[in-house]
């Protein structure tokens, strides 16, 4: 059984969603996932794991949609919204999507994928009817994701029912969900950070969660001021323009905002590295000491700091209840405290495969430990993120450089308004450091004692030898910034 969906059957006057600001009770979830389910099914018994894609805004129907197709035996395939054509066209194909459920807003774009073979059904021609669902064991296949495909073509991340329900549980516990929570979603929901850490923890607790028309600075904080809801997730990106939004209102409004988040239980940020001038502002604007965890597609959460506790800026605390981690150096072995590895991980919550790929999926595994390709050191437990083996740790002259770690100290620059750093190919060091930056409003060109300042923040090995000043830094839809992008930019110069 999909314990989700038991759990959602014994709290069913109990408010699940609001969405368009329209309430909706769990058993108003049920009776339209069920509707959802029979549509699918259309007479047979079971979907036995058949693929369903969907494309919906983040909503109520979102989350009937993915119900139904698990609730009819078949494995949910969420889209991404903002993807172009040919990426949505690349996962129904590679899924071998049975059907493509689509709201009217999506209806234009999907239309040249809606075939024979994937049959298009619109969300506002599903009936009211109700079929018996199948007993649907928790070992089946339930989710397929699709990973940012940064080397490669993405590759589809299946999870089990079990896997997320591994994920929810850890979750649920750390940070101490209950049916009081209500929390606001505002993260794409073709993502764990949105449909696992926000969705589905809210509802398996008996919970509630709002969905916002879309997302705005002003709207995000009059829901705040509102007193309706005492949790918030979301990605870096956001803190930081909810911290420029708060800048630019009068004192007294300023206070009011203040006096809104100081009452929130708990506020969570993840998906991308949390800048500690980040960390900091928001603090002195909330009360509140954002909980940094990490995670991927392929686990949900691994790493968590403390709900109880202290949190510290820049880690990313300890391996969640259930969870083993270890780091792993060059040679394979495990490495000593304090010393740079790249984390592995086993637990219930590790994804079963990746679509299709039986050698990629081999390649992921060392004797049954996931290899994150995430460098990281360890100190009395606790985890620091050094940055993604690929691309955040650059190798230079013999040192291996930490892209973050530079990116920290660039931002305590007063005309820097953000930056990423990158390994730029070079012949005689292998790499060398090339910093993108953004410049506050006002700046045009770096003065000539930021070079000198950096300088004296960095060991020589770590200078940046090349800069390049943008608009902004290329980013993906949740948010983070794409490396291999800003990569390609610098060697365009």
């Amino acid at each position: 059984m999909i314990q989700l969906i038991e759990r959602a059957k014994k709290r069913a006057s109990q408010e699940a969603l609001i969405s368009n600001h329209i309430s909706y009770t769990y058993h108003q979830l049920l009776e339209r996932s069920a509707q959802i389910a029979s549509e699918l099914l259309d007479g047979k018994p079971d979907l036995n794991e058949a693929r369903v894609a969907f494309i919906v805004d983040p909503s109520f129907e979102y989350v009937a949609i993915q119900w139904g197709i698990w609730r009819a035996g078949g494995i949910a395939v969420p889209l991404c919204t903002k993807h172009p054509l040919p990426s949505l066209q690349y996962v129904i194909e590679d899924t071998q999507a049975q059907a493509l459920i689509y709201s009217k807003m999506y209806a234009s774009l999907v239309a040249p994928l809606c075939t024979e073979k994937t049959i298009g059904i619109s969300m506002e021609s599903i009936g009211s009817h109700e079929a018996t669902c199948p007993e649907v064991d928790s070992s089946r296949m339930a989710m397929i994701l699709y990973t940012s495909g940064t080397t490669g073509k993405p590759k589809g991340v299946v999870t089990t029912h079990l896997n997320i329900q591994a994920q929810i549980e850890m979750l649920v516990k750390a940070w101490k969900w209950s049916s009081s929570d209500r929390i606001v979603n505002v993260l794409p929901l073709h993502h764990v950070h949105g449909i696992i850490n926000v969705v589905s923890c809210a509802l398996w607790s008996g919970a509630s969660c709002f969905f916002l028309p879309k997302f705005d600075e002003k709207s995000i904080f009059e829901l705040f001021k509102s007193g309706k809801v005492n949790l918030f997730m979301a990605v870096p990106t956001i803190y930081y323009k909810l911290i420029h939004y708060w800048k630019t209102q009068s004192e007294t409004e300023q206070k009011i905002i203040t006096k809104a988040l100081n009452n929130f239980r708990l506020m969570i940020s993840g998906s991308a590295a949390l800048p500690i001038t980040t960390l900091e502002e928001w603090k002195k604007i909330s009360g509140q000491v954002l909980l940094e965890r990490y995670g991927m597609t392929e686990m949900g959460m691994a790493i968590s700091n403390p709900y109880d506790g202290e949190r510290v800026p820049g880690s990313i605390g300890y391996p969640l209840e259930g969870m083993k981690v270890r780091l792993v150096g060059e040679d394979g072995k495990q490495v000593k405290q304090g010393a740079t590895g790249e984390i592995q991980v086993q637990g219930p919550n590790v994804f079963k495969e990746y679509w299709g790929k039986t050698d990629a999926t081999k390649e992921a595994f060392d004797s049954g430990w996931f290899k994150t390709g995430d460098m990281a050191v360890e100190q009395d437990g606790r985890y620091r993120i050094l940055g993604r083996n690929s691309v955040d740790i650059i190798k230079s002259g013999g040192h291996k450089i930490s892209a973050l770690e530079i990116e920290e100290i660039i931002r305590k620059s007063s005309i820097v308004k953000d930056c990423a750093v990158v390994g730029i190919p070079d012949e005689e060091w292998g790499e060398i450091v090339g910093a993108g930056i953004v410049l506050n409003e006002g700046e045009v060109t770096l003065p000539e004692n930021f070079e000198p300042w950096l300088k004296e923040q960095l060991p020589n090995f770590q200078w940046p030898r090349k800069y390049l000043l943008l608009e902004d830094l290329p980013r993906n839809v949740m948010g983070k910034v794409t490396k291999k992008e800003l990569q390609k930019q610098f060697q365009k110069v």
